[in-house]
């Protein structure tokens, strides 16, 4: 039997993000290399593993920004979805750098802290991470208020890194400055690497879990079967398969047993809106299955009972 199948329209993306994580990419990198010199200047860890983890969110951005017009070309032969995974990959790229940076981080701080290095000059350090602060305020700004998926969620990650790198090395400068203890560099250089690895780890599972093609998130496979088997007229619904086409776009496809194939346009339009409404879904293929044409001893009554993906109503089969 052909497929039936509902294809909800999909707009193309927003240039606007693109051009956003542009301009966030050019300010984070300016400022990286700022910080990098304060951090030599100053001798201060946290400012340096700050402004290389600006200078990793730099490239990260420049990434999305790509991702993101890539992301806006519509579909053609070779891609009939069009190319909106490449914002998923962009962030499970941005996952592994993250991992790196942590690292390279951890490695550092634990060498500083087995060996005690030159003084920090804590008021330069405060001066330096000030302004960074101030500098990845107005980034997060920028990228928060634009358009929300994996990939901008993934910089944004990068970017509060930044701000709570920003915030570590302030506070670092003025525990140096006051009291000149100077071990509350590297240990501080610690604190930003465990929450930029919670955030990371975070993302990357999320990225890998949409790479995988599993079920999204907030949906439930045995929900959707269930409002899908409780349509007047459908009697049965198996091969039942959610994921995501991206993160934001959901699809689904399955097969649906039906009493009468005469029915079937009545029955794919409220499938399509409970779909729509009821779980977000908009990018539906469904293939109707007479009953009795291959089942033709089943009996239905009106319980739902799933089975390994099979959503039918309680019945006997012979």
């Amino acid at each position: 039997m052909e497929n039936v199948a509902s294809h909800a329209a999909h707009p193309p993306r927003s240039p606007g993000a693109g051009s956003t994580l542009l301009i966030a990419f050019a300010v984070t990198l300016g400022y990286a290399i700022v910080e990098f010199a304060g951090g030599v200047v100053f001798g201060s860890l946290a400012l340096m593993s700050d402004a290389g983890h600006m200078f990793s969110d730099s490239l990260a951005l420049g990434l999305a920004a790509f991702a993101a017009w890539v992301a806006a070309r519509p579909g053609g032969e070779r891609h009939s979805y069009g190319l909106v995974r490449a914002e998923v990959v962009a962030a499970f790229v941005n996952g592994l750098a993250l991992l790196l940076i942590v690292v390279l981080i951890v490695v550092e701080a634990v060498a500083r802290l087995l060996e005690p290095q030159p003084a920090v000059a804590g008021l330069g350090v405060m001066v330096v991470a000030a302004c960074g602060l101030l500098v990845n305020l107005g980034v997060a700004f920028l990228i928060g208020r634009g358009e929300r998926n994996m990939n901008t969620r993934g910089a944004l990650i990068h970017v509060i890194g930044d701000l709570i790198g920003s915030v570590a090395a302030i506070t670092a400068g003025a525990v140096i400055y006051f009291t000149g203890w100077q071990p509350i560099d590297a240990l501080l250089s610690l604190f930003i690497a465990l929450l930029i690895l919670t955030a990371t780890l975070r993302l990357s599972r999320d990225a890998l879990h949409v790479l995988m093609e599993g079920v999204p998130a907030g949906v439930s496979l045995e929900q959707v079967g269930q409002a899908l088997s409780q349509i007047d007229g459908v009697q049965a619904v198996h091969d039942l398969h959610v994921w995501n086409i991206s993160s934001g776009q959901a699809a689904l496809s399955a097969h649906v047993d039906v009493e009468d194939l005469a029915n079937w346009p009545a029955l794919l339009e409220s499938a399509r809106r409970i779909l729509q409404v009821r779980f977000r879904i908009e990018h539906v293929t469904l293939q109707p299955e007479l009953v009795g044409g291959i089942n033709p001893g089943y009996r239905a009554r009106v319980k739902i009972v799933p089975h390994r993906g099979d959503h039918r109503r309680e019945g006997e089969q012979n």
